[in-house]
């Protein structure tokens, strides 16, 4: 009798993506039927009240591939659709990505193996050394280089580099334990999770990774910007991991 195989609860978060569903799915799972072949691996696709066809085409794929399946929401936000597919998993291990795969997959088995190697969170980083970033504007370079380090290792006296990268992996512990603390359910879900997670103890590890901007990329800067900072002036002034 074989070793039962461990599972891997992979999250992509969407929102009128019809154009780039299909195919960056099916690349995900291509990549995940070669490279993750020893666990028990399943991509969750999290409609996040989408206007267009995406929860139509997602639906339709999942009906193609047993290890997709979709999760529908009637109300916006990221941070929302990631929170409620983790909690919903009995996974051991949690990951969320971005669908358009900036971050090459190649570095994917490198967050699961920290995490069996006793971390608890394992993130993707743009911004640490070894990194290798493509195409990104400099006003995001700027910007993103500006947030991490003046707004949120100043502030909080962090050491993780990149709060913003679509590539997170985290354990059971994690999401049973730390991801009903998080209140963001928008782009600052992944800064608060990783600030109140380091500031409650938990071991973060990041891997330096190869990623290329997206130019099709709806993330809308200035209302993103914004939305992060009135979300650490609550953490600063709540400070949820001095709670018992």
């Amino acid at each position: 009798m074989g070793t039962k195989k461990q599972k891997v609860e992979i999250t992509v978060p969407v929102y009128n993506e019809e154009e780039e569903l299909e195919k960056h799915i099916t690349i995900l799972a291509a990549f995940c039927d070669k490279h993750l072949s020893h666990y028990d691996w399943h991509i969750t696709i999290a409609d996040n009240a989408s206007s267009d066809n995406t929860p139509v085409m997602a639906a339709t794929i999942a009906k193609k591939n047993s290890h997709v399946s979709l999760l529908r929401l009637e109300q916006t936000g990221r941070g929302r659709a990631v929170k409620r597919s983790w909690s919903s998993s009995h996974a051991d291990f949690c990951i969320y990505m971005d669908l358009d795969l900036s971050t090459d997959l190649n570095h994917l088995p490198a967050l699961i193996n920290a995490l069996q190697n006793g971390y608890d969170i394992a993130i993707g980083s743009r911004l640490a050394k070894g990194a290798k970033v493509e195409g990104r504007t400099m006003i995001r370079e700027v910007t993103s280089r500006a947030l991490n380090f003046f707004f949120i290792q100043l502030l909080f006296k962090t050491h993780f580099t990149d709060a913003q990268c679509g590539f997170k992996a985290v354990t059971k512990k994690v999401v049973e334990n730390l991801i009903p603390q998080i209140q963001d359910n928008s782009w600052f879900f992944d800064g608060e999770l990783l600030i109140v997670g380091e500031k409650s103890g938990y071991k973060i590890y990041e891997e330096p990774v190869h990623w290329i901007d997206n130019p099709g990329s709806t993330v809308r800067l200035m209302t993103t910007i914004f939305g992060d900072i009135r979300a650490m002036g609550r953490l600063l002034l709540t400070k949820p991991w001095e709670k018992k």
